[in-house]
């Protein structure tokens, strides 16, 4: 079967026209996501490509097969985890949505308190959500959205197709490659494999990443061995999500504005194998962390990012999320208009964040493979903006799909004792020959240990 969007992704990763040896990929079942974009087969393509990299990191000259399941595939681009005797709250805050204004739609992100905070104050609203409709309908729709993301929050005004390829950001995105990639100089050779049957055992991976593409590359990562240690700050929580995204994973705390957060992080990076963060682009650069300072600390420390809206352009530094990206991108925009809706239709699933996340496993083992076989280091940076164009390429006159219901078939048969009580997970979408999957630590609550190896 061919793979949609394969070849394209193929082709953001150095080498992989000559040098690169990578197994065969095998897509089985026909099922699919109902969407006027082709979800399933980025779903597909994004876990299939993580599959082959760590294939080649397992062992360059075996080409194992690699093995993705489109019905489960789809599966895991959604919440994978089902509560037995007790729930997850809500991802989303009650005010979080979108709201009309005038000429046309925004969608308000307001999970966060300092985001929520944010737009309130702008729009001189109290937490009602008639009361803050109808103060939006006073707006324009660009208008506010300038303002909110002025005032430190999150929001993005609807665009259609060509609305977002006139648009500044839109103009800069649809020409960045799918993914940055920066040389470093050449360090001593990574150590050979150790345990093909759990292959990253001994890598260590330090997650600084919230929501919820980068959280998805590190619960990918430590399905085969490696050890990942997330950190939050004091203040930061997410429960609507954290049982999704700290499967595999230790949970600790660092405040990184005080100077005993900042000596514990720089020993911690100093003996890490991979840094992965989504922070804004500047972000880090403002704690003093930017690439110089890293190289410093550890010069063969493979830096893996994420933003929002791009590497370049305008919107740089933009905070956003997958739901506010498919608004700007064009996305809900055209499945609004192609269904006949009155309000926007996104994607069935937060296809952006999810694919992101799997390219970004994919890019931290690409460069594994790559440090190991020569001592070269690279670093990488991917942004939802620039998968989300990878994705309209798809879009489709008709919505098609549509997937059977949810089985006990579907689900792992083994029991997560999770933080909060136990729990099944949709069976794992991927097989790689000879290789293991399997998570050493269940889903925990943030801060829950310390901030060690």
């Amino acid at each position: 079967m061919t793979i949609p969007f394969y070849d394209e992704i193929l082709s953001a990763f150095p080498g992989s026209g000559t040098a690169m040896s990578l197994p065969d990929i095998r897509v089985r079942g026909g099922e699919e996501l109902r969407s006027w974009f082709d979800v399933t087969g980025l779903a597909a393509a994004s876990i299939g490509m993580a599959g082959a990299m760590l294939a080649r990191w397992a062992d360059p000259a075996d080409r194992g097969r690699v093995t993705v399941d489109r019905r489960l595939a789809s599966l895991w681009f959604d919440m994978t985890l089902r509560p037995d005797g007790w729930q997850i709250p809500s991802p989303w805050d009650p005010l979080a949505g979108d709201y009309r204004a005038k000429g046309g739609w925004i969608r308000l992100h307001t999970n966060a308190p300092h985001h929520r905070a944010a737009a309130l104050s702008v729009l001189g609203a109290s937490a009602d959500r008639d009361e803050l409709a109808a103060k939006v309908e006073q707006w324009d729709a660009d208008v506010l959205e300038g303002a909110i993301v002025e005032a430190g929050g999150c929001a993005a005004a609807m665009r259609d197709f060509d609305g977002w390829a006139a648009h500044p950001q839109g103009r800069v995105v649809r020409r960045e490659p799918l993914i940055h990639w920066y040389d470093h100089p050449e360090v001593e050779a990574r150590a050979g494999r150790k345990d093909r049957s759990r292959p990253l055992r001994g890598i260590r991976i330090l997650d600084l990443t919230r929501v919820l593409a980068g959280p998805v590359a590190g619960r990918f990562l430590a399905a085969y061995g490696a050890d990942v240690l997330r950190i939050d700050p004091p203040d930061w929580d997410e429960p609507g999500v954290i049982p999704e995204v700290t499967l595999g994973k230790r949970c600790a705390m660092l405040d990184l504005k005080t100077t005993n957060g900042r000596a514990v992080f720089e020993r911690l990076l100093a003996s890490a194998d991979i840094l992965l963060h989504g922070y804004r682009a500047d972000a880090l650069d403002g704690l003093g962390y930017g690439p110089e300072p890293l190289r410093a600390i550890n010069p063969g420390l493979i830096d893996v990012s994420l933003n929002a809206y791009g590497w370049t352009g305008p919107c740089v530094n933009r905070r956003g999320f997958d739901s506010l990206v498919q608004m700007s991108s064009g996305i809900a925009a055209y499945g609004m208009r192609m269904s006949g809706a009155v309000r926007p239709q996104p994607l069935p699933v937060q296809a952006l964040d999810h694919a992101t996340g799997y390219l970004v496993a994919a890019a931290a083992l690409h460069a594994l493979s790559e440090q190991a076989s020569g001592g070269h280091t690279r670093s990488a940076r991917l942004s939802l903006a620039r998968v989300a164009h990878l994705l309209s390429a798809s879009k489709r006159p008709e919505i098609t799909g549509g997937l059977a219901a949810e089985t006990p078939g579907d689900l792992d048969p083994q029991v997560e004792q999770t933080h909060w009580g136990p729990a099944r997970r949709i069976r794992f979408p991927l097989s790689v020959a000879g290789i293991d999957h399997g998570w050493d630590h269940p889903a925990g609550a943030l801060r829950s240990g310390p901030a060690r190896w």
